[in-house]
């Protein structure tokens, strides 16, 4: 198995669209990383420039200590395992996964070993005589990812490989390839536009915007301390809350006045951003909405008129509006028997606040 090693590699496409620029990263062996962010913003070139099937335009791509800039894609030891399950229909399961070894001309036997081998880690043993028609939407997925686990790559590169799926098989498949990356203890490199995807399966997740890398980190760092105002937004659902707020001085510590309602903050915050609009970060579960925790905090309450309410079974959705009809829209999570309507008063947990920079969009750390 292989670590894989970005530097400084650009894409500029004939035009001059720059579909990734300057990414630098290294994913180590047996790292599970997942690059995700809206369409577009390069992550399935950056992908592609890793397997080869994409030029890059500048920049150096490592596999393991190998440089593979120049190396065609059938030659860098990886497996890629695409949106499409791409089975041959006229083709068994068993026919299916070996194809590749067959290509090779590898011997009959060490070909049966490892299609069975593959097929017992993903528990598909029993479809190995059947026809790809035969077979259900999460099974041909494993199938194809039986065909990529017979080749042993040094590192394996998934394109969004659950998108063609129901939201029941999806959520079922995404604990199989976590489990999968376990067994194999192999380097997995995935794309998605799924956060649910990137935050339940990934050691470290890459956002991107607009052929940038916005930020690198753990799940549960990237949600707890998002970077910048794009990368709190893009992680979350529902996603995060933005207002304007001026920072002040309130006793030995700070305030936020967000349109005249005052939040005390114990938060250290730079000098330089006293008297400054900021802009507050609030995610939605850090809303409360319960009367008695509200009257027991009136030093970080907000008033807010209810536009309208969800009820998610285990909890509601509360569409809120700070500042009037003209207002800034809130969304919080709140048990599923809170039912308030027209004004109200809400509690915010200012100990999970993100503030950022108004002008850079970066946190204020």
């Amino acid at each position: 198995m292989s670590g894989i090693t970005l530097r400084d590699v650009t894409k500029v496409y004939p035009g001059g669209t720059h579909a990734v620029k300057n990414f630098n990263l290294e994913i180590a062996d047996r790292e599970f990383v997942i690059l995700v962010g809206p369409s577009g913003c390069g992550k399935t070139t950056t992908l592609r420039m890793i397997a080869g099937l994409e030029e890059i335009t500048s920049g150096e791509i490592y596999i393991g200590d190998t440089l593979v800039n120049k190396i065609p894609p059938k030659n860098r030891d990886i497996a890629m395992v695409f949106q499409s399950y791409a089975l041959y229909p006229h083709m068994t399961v068993f026919q299916n996964i070996s194809y590749g070894l067959r290509l090779r001309k590898m011997p009959k036997g060490e070909i049966d070993e490892r299609v069975r081998s593959a097929a017992d880690t993903l528990e598909i043993r029993a479809l190995l005589d059947r026809y790809p028609k035969a077979l259900s939407g999460g099974e041909r997925q494993r199938v194809a990812l039986g065909r990529a686990i017979v080749r042993e790559p040094a590192a394996f590169l998934f394109d969004e490989p659950l998108s063609n799926l129901d939201a029941k098989l999806r959520a079922s498949m995404r604990g199989e390839l976590r489990k999968l990356h376990e067994r194999l203890g192999a380097t997995f490199v995935y794309v998605t536009h799924d956060q649910t995807e990137a935050m339940t399966m990934s050691d470290r997740v890459i956002v991107m915007r607009d052929g940038l890398i916005q930020q690198v980190a753990p799940p549960r760092e990237l949600y707890g301390k998002p970077k910048n105002i794009f990368a709190a937004g893009f992680i979350g659902s529902p996603q995060m809350n933005f207002l304007d707020g001026v920072i002040e001085r309130s006793g030995g510590g700070f305030c936020i006045n967000i349109d005249g309602d005052m939040l005390t903050t114990d938060a250290a915050i730079p000098e330089k951003y006293i008297g400054k609009t900021v802009k507050v970060g609030v995610r939605p579960e850090d809303i409360y909405a319960n009367a008695d925790f509200v009257a027991a905090h009136p030093d970080v309450v907000l008033c807010a008129e209810v536009d309208s309410a969800e009820l998610m079974g285990n909890e509601t959705y509360l569409y809120l509006r700070h500042g009037g009809s003209g207002g800034v829209r809130l969304i919080a999570r709140v048990s599923p028997d809170t039912e308030p309507e027209g004004e109200i008063s809400v509690a915010v947990d200012t100990h999970k606040i993100r503030l950022f920079d108004a002008e850079t969009e970066e946190a204020i750390s």
